[in-house]
Formats: C-alpha cells, structure tokens, sequence
C-alpha cells in the first residue's frame, strides 16, 4: 500500500549472524532451516547491524554543457558491519582472517590460534537474519565476500571484548547477484 502505513515499521528484535564456506546451500525461503555448513557467530552488541551499499558515479562532461551529460558506474561497494562479543573456534578465525584454532596436544585443552605474517584470503558467505514479532522474518545473504576491515579490539575490566568487523561482498560471476534478500513480508505483496 503507498503512502503512509504503520504495519510496514519493521524493528529487526532479534535476529543473528552466520558464516559458511563458499558455495554453501542457500536456503530458499525464510522457514527453511540452515544447512549444517552455516555456523552461527553468536552474540552481537546492542547496536546490532550497519548495512552500506556505495556506488562510485563517475560524471560524463562535454564541452557543450555545464552539467553532466551522463553518469557510468564505476564501483559499487555493499558492506555489513557488526561486532561480535562471544570468542571461539569459529568468531576468532572469522575476526582475524582464517586458519583454525587447533588443540595443542590431544586431551590438553588447551587450544592455539596463530595469526600469519602474511595476509592470505580468506572469502566465506555471510548469512543475516532478523525478525519482527513471531511471524515477518528476513534473510540476507552474500555468496562471497570477506572481513576487511576490523575495529580495534580492547581488553578491559569494565566491558566485553568485542570484535568488530566490516564485511564486504565480492562478485562470484556476472549471473550471481551480489546479495540477496528473502522475506515473507506482507508489504511486498502488491510487488
């Protein structure tokens, strides 16, 4: 319905974070459960999930005129950004850049996480999803992307550590759209 309608307020109450290796089952709609691939990141802090999609516009200037004549895509950047307050085998990786945390020795529990000198790539798919009341829920998914940017990460006596991220979607070919939204939305019906 156009114009001005309360009942499409959405307030994202709760929801979560996941990460999966490339190439991973998407599920098809927002009830299908995840495949077992997708590992579910945890706890996030209260300011939840920042979303940034940018495109770089390039004008085309003439000498006949004073305004553009036309604009060419040159960049589009799509960003999620979040900060994660549980550690673990699957959040630390994630925070630094891939490889596993590994047992020292069998039955030791004691566990070793070591960060190489030299960057290496470490793409993944990114799974968010966040309901509104017991009956809208959204998804969306990036087929590939990786962190790229991390935050600061503080150890205090007074706050949870958190590690934050910025994570960026990369095209997987020409077909496959960046990202994806499924949601069984009510507001979209008249689409």
């Amino acid at each position: 319905m156009p114009g001005m309608n309360p009942n499409e307020i959405r307030v994202a109450g709760t929801g979560r974070i996941l990460t999966a290796p490339l190439g991973t089952t998407v599920p098809a709609d927002v009830s299908t459960a995840w495949a077992a691939a997708w590992k579910d990141l945890g706890y996030t802090s209260t300011d939840g999930i920042k979303f940034n999609k940018k495109d770089k516009i390039d004008p085309v200037d003439t000498w006949q005129s004073v305004s553009p004549a036309r604009f060419v895509y040159s960049d589009r950047d799509l960003t999620v950004k979040f900060q994660l307050l549980q550690l673990n085998e699957d959040t630390l990786p994630f925070f630094f850049g891939g490889d596993a945390v590994t047992e020292t020795a069998a039955g030791s529990k004691v566990y070793r996480y070591e960060l190489d000198s030299e960057p290496k790539k470490d793409e993944r798919m990114l799974g968010v999803e966040f309901a509104d009341g017991d009956v809208i829920k959204y998804r969306f998914i990036i087929r590939r992307g990786q962190v790229t940017e991390t935050e600061e990460l503080q150890l205090t006596r007074t706050a949870a550590v958190r590690l934050g991220v910025t994570f960026t979607a990369l095209a997987v070919d020409n077909d496959t759209p960046l990202a994806t939204w499924l949601m069984n939305d009510p507001a979209f019906a008249g689409s």
